[in-house]
């Protein structure tokens, strides 16, 4: 089904609302682009998810989403699905497909001591995408790597307005702060977009290290994409976007920060990626 008058768009799509961290970085750059932003809080968070599962389930979600809504342009503003999903993705979708690539290359240029760290999700860290990265970009450095599915359920409490102590995201990063100083990271890439909704706790656990992530990357090549696909349609601005989710959302556990980045009421995607208009 398409929506009768949907507006030329970009969607963002992630497990949660660490996409909202992509899509600011996007609108920064774009401050007049037509946006929608999905998120399926049914199967997260996705960092434990198995390979098989997230392709099957992320291209029959955004098969359907993208042909109702007139997306022009698919931001997958989750470093987990793209290290897995992006290959299938790009093969089913006639649209353009943009994945979230940890920052290793900056880093490994970045850092004076040669020693990088990854703040990722579990399965981001061991992936073999994540080994690619690291030996094509970063072979003379040593990289330490931290998964985290904590720290992805404290920024999604942080963005529902809940409290998040220091203590808890410092428990998250404590090892690297035992060791010697020279041995510890002294460039952090924040390899999962929930990451830099905790920057600024991040960055008093973490003191003296540069913290980096994905968002003005992503930024500049939807830019580039809009301008080589003639995509400029999609810089309307001209009505707000839809807040999009799978899942039962507890009564306005998500509408504050959604309603902050200027989504509408958030609507409800089956499973088979219907959209239930009330």
């Amino acid at each position: 089904m398409i929506i009768a008058k949907a507006s030329p768009s970009l969607l963002f799509f992630d497990s949660g609302l660490g996409g909202l961290s992509v899509y600011d970085a996007v609108r920064r750059k774009l401050p007049h682009s037509h946006a929608h932003y999905f998120f399926d809080h049914a199967a997260f968070p996705y960092g434990d998810k198995s390979e098989a599962f997230l392709i099957k389930r992320v291209t029959k979600l955004l098969s359907s989403v993208t042909g109702a809504l007139n997306v022009r342009l698919v931001v997958v503003a989750c470093n987990t699905a793209s290290t897995i999903v992006l290959p299938a993705l790009r093969a089913c979708l006639s649209v353009p497909v943009v994945g979230t690539v940890p920052a290793i290359k900056p880093a490994a240029l970045l850092s004076q001591r040669k020693v990088v760290g990854l703040l990722a999700t579990p399965g981001t860290i061991h992936r073999h995408y994540t080994d690619e990265l690291i030996g094509s970009f970063a072979s003379d450095c040593k990289v330490l790597r931290i998964g985290s599915t904590s720290l992805v359920r404290l920024a999604e409490k942080h963005m529902a307005g809940g409290s998040v102590t220091l203590e808890e995201v410092a428990s998250e990063v404590a090892v690297w702060q035992k060791l010697p100083e020279e041995q510890r990271p002294d460039v952090v890439v924040l390899g999962c977009t929930h990451f830099p909704l905790l920057k600024d706790l991040l960055q008093q656990a973490l003191p003296g290290t540069l913290l980096l992530d994905s968002g003005e990357a992503i930024a500049r090549r939807v830019e580039s994409l809009i301008g080589l696909y003639h995509l400029e349609e999609v810089l309307t601005g001209e009505s707000k976007g839809l807040a999009l989710h799978t899942g039962t959302l507890k009564e306005g556990f998500y509408g504050t920060a959604l309603a902050r980045a200027g989504f509408s009421t958030p609507v409800t995607v089956g499973e088979d990626g219907s959209l239930a208009f009330t």
